[in-house]
């Protein structure tokens, strides 16, 4: 049983086994052949809100401004960054860990698809297995230098979110959502495990806001109006851009050619990044 010290006379010795002294860290080890200063984290409440698209968004935007940028895809039962990008194959492995493959602007990428017999073979792992692969993701894999890493995680708060900001030094996330009805709710939970977990959110990206229509230009909200900035003012986090259904992003996603994508609905984000 754990012995309770007294607040009067607690010091260092007289704490060892005390139920009040701080946990120990749950951080993982950095892989020894990496060094990344920024670990950013992308998060949603729920799926299907454009989370891996804002991901790749913000990593594009960084690698386009010169700096060296990985995005690690811990959503590890719906990995869709390789297929994204047109990233295939699998990646390679020695004595050293396991290495990235890159994009064709040059961003690292890690997957378990590049760790699949095929893209489509199914993940039917349990929670702490999952949770395991992502801390692979981080100790095994040879990163190398890099200015930002980008987690896109799993939705919800499940054991692989836990995982990642427990297990890795996230500094910031930049919460995903969409302009529905339970958009206040999806956030706030997404909003509250950061600040359980003590990361800051950077911003809020909203993602589905709106349709241009091609003929006259005419922005059509096919959700209904959008709240985001009630919400965000509420919660004191910026929004750092309305995203609207854009064809030729999507086309281009959908045929592995995400490293043509310059996303300019999120121009705001560049500012909140740390440095």
């Amino acid at each position: 049983m754990a012995k309770e010290c007294s607040s009067t006379t607690c010091d260092k010795t007289s704490c060892e086994g005390c139920s009040h002294k701080e946990p120990k860290s749950l951080q993982e080890t950095m892989n020894v052949y990496s060094n990344i200063k920024h670990v950013i984290g992308v998060v949603s409440g729920k799926g299907g809100v454009g989370k891996s698209f804002v991901t790749g968004s913000l990593a594009n935007r960084m690698a386009a401004k010169g700096y060296k940028v990985g995005i690690m895809d811990a959503d590890i039962t719906g990995p869709s960054i390789p297929k994204m990008y047109g990233v295939t194959g699998a990646a390679e492995a020695d004595d050293n860990g396991i290495y990235p493959m890159e994009t064709k602007n040059g961003i690292k990428i890690m997957s378990i698809n590049l760790l699949l017999p095929t893209e489509d073979t199914p993940v039917i792992w349990r929670g702490p297995i999952l949770a395991n692969m992502v801390k692979q993701f981080w100790t095994d894999v040879v990163w190398g230098d890099l200015d930002y890493l980008f987690v896109d995680m799993p939705p919800g708060t499940g054991d692989v979110p836990l995982t990642v900001f427990q297990s890795l030094p996230i500094e910031g996330v930049v919460v995903v959502t969409s302009p529905q009805d339970l958009v206040k709710m999806i956030v706030k939970k997404a909003f509250n495990m950061a600040e359980m977990m003590k990361v800051p959110v950077l911003g809020i990206v909203e993602n589905y806001s709106f349709v241009k229509c091609p003929d006259c230009g005419k922005e059509i909200k096919i959700f209904g109006e959008s709240n985001i900035d009630a919400i965000a003012q509420e919660l004191n986090a910026p929004v750092l851009g309305k995203m609207p259904i854009d064809m030729d992003y999507a086309s281009k996603a959908d045929s592995g050619a995400f490293h043509e994508i310059e996303n300019v609905y999120i121009e705001a984000a560049d500012a909140v990044m740390p440095k």
